[in-house]
């Protein structure tokens, strides 16, 4: 919001976009660090709603108030309509603030239809998380056709690593329009780190393996055979356990809880704040996701970490050796999971090292460029 006093015309506005639960976490750090130069900077955060309940969670821990909430979503709801309410959303905002500059992250509907409003309105839009790529529009479906296509629009990319940065310029971007940042994930994770938090379930006495499932192209086939490897380790292993928080989507939701339910020894729960579950991976003795964020948080803390995706728009994890793929084959999944199970100390860390995907410091290089390339509105004003 605006500083006291201070006559907006003599700052740089501009507009915080976030969708998703995912897009807050990374999106805070951007919103602390612009709100820490509020002499310079006008921020104003808003929320499409696209993760209602999943993003209503994280705005007290992330100190992330909205001064904007679109609140689009709605029941079963197709991508196109989501689409079409988030355009005409987004196009409201742009009128009414009519800011200087736009940041959004990721990949989600919510990004694209940023990109576009702000397309229409010949308004900067800068991307944030830019150049991920598999090469296959349709893994992750929707996600990697979103990053493209914002990709095409966005005026400024923020590149989390050098791979990213060589796949924008392979796709023609201008070497002056990207900057490698790191991946500001890892700035929200060490801010959690600091106060570790309460766990919402006990604690296994033996190992135990967080498990993340939502991805849309998961749903059917793939996701029984991952859910068919953990029930016959958790048969295996019962002194083993799995901790696997719920997610909204009632497909996946019902899916997972019709295959684990009748295991004893597998702890479903409901989403877990995002402090939790820091907490919760930096505790697990090894983590199973199909999850892109958790790609780039897990390096940080050393947890062992595999794959549940054919492909990965995060090579880096596994160059760096700090991750694996095992995609959606039960035999791999289960021959992996009983090895770390079956390890007398239940758990060994993940490769040391220097996380690829970020140190930190990425919202501070994302506040400095934008100084740089917008302060020419403060010295002519």
């Amino acid at each position: 919001m605006k500083a006291s006093g201070i006559d907006d015309s003599l700052m740089i506005k501009v507009l915080l976009i976030i969708g998703t639960r995912p897009e807050a976490i990374k999106m805070a750090p951007v919103a602390w660090a612009l709100r820490a130069q509020s002499a310079t900077f006008e921020t104003v955060v808003a929320y499409t709603g696209q993760h209602r309940e999943l993003l209503d969670q994280l705005t007290d821990i992330l100190e992330l108030h909205p001064d904007e909430d679109l609140r689009v979503m709605s029941q079963n709801q197709s991508l196109a309509s989501l689409t079409g309410r988030l355009l005409d959303g987004v196009d409201s905002l742009l009128e009414k603030y009519v800011p200087d500059v736009v940041l959004a992250q990721g990949d989600t509907t919510t990004v694209t239809a940023t990109s576009l409003a702000c397309f229409y309105r010949r308004i900067p839009f800068e991307h944030v998380e830019a150049g991920l790529r598999t090469g296959d529009l349709q893994c992750p479906f929707p996600e990697e056709g979103n990053r493209r296509l914002s990709g095409v629009l966005a005026h400024h990319h923020y590149a989390p690593t050098a791979q990213a940065q060589s796949n924008l310029l392979a796709e023609g971007i201008s070497p002056e329009r990207i900057e490698v940042t790191g991946n500001t994930v890892v700035d929200a994770l060490q801010r959690m780190l600091d106060v570790p938090a309460e766990l919402p379930f006990e604690r296994p006495s033996g190992p135990w393996a967080l498990v993340t499932l939502h991805r849309r192209e998961s749903v059917g086939p793939p996701l029984r055979k991952v859910l068919s490897a953990l029930r016959n380790v958790l048969c295996e292993y019962p002194a083993a356990n799995i901790v696997c928080p719920a997610h909204p989507n009632p497909n996946i939701r019902q899916l997972v809880e019709t295959e684990l339910e009748m295991c004893p020894n597998a702890i479903l729960i409901e989403p877990m704040r995002y402090d939790q579950f820091v907490t919760a991976m930096s505790l697990a003795t090894v983590i199973l996701t199909d999850s892109g964020g958790i790609q780039e948080e897990a390096p940080s803390i050393c947890t062992p970490l595999l794959i549940a995706r054919e492909k990965t728009e995060r090579p880096e994890v596994l160059r760096d050796g700090v991750a694996e793929l095992v995609g959606y084959d039960a035999e791999i999944i289960q021959q992996r999971l009983t090895e770390f199970f079956s390890r007398s100390q239940g758990r060994a860390d993940a490769q040391q090292g220097s996380n690829p995907c970020g140190d930190g410091c990425a919202a501070r290089r994302i506040v400095d460029s934008l100084y740089r390339r917008y302060a020419t509105k403060l010295l002519h004003s």
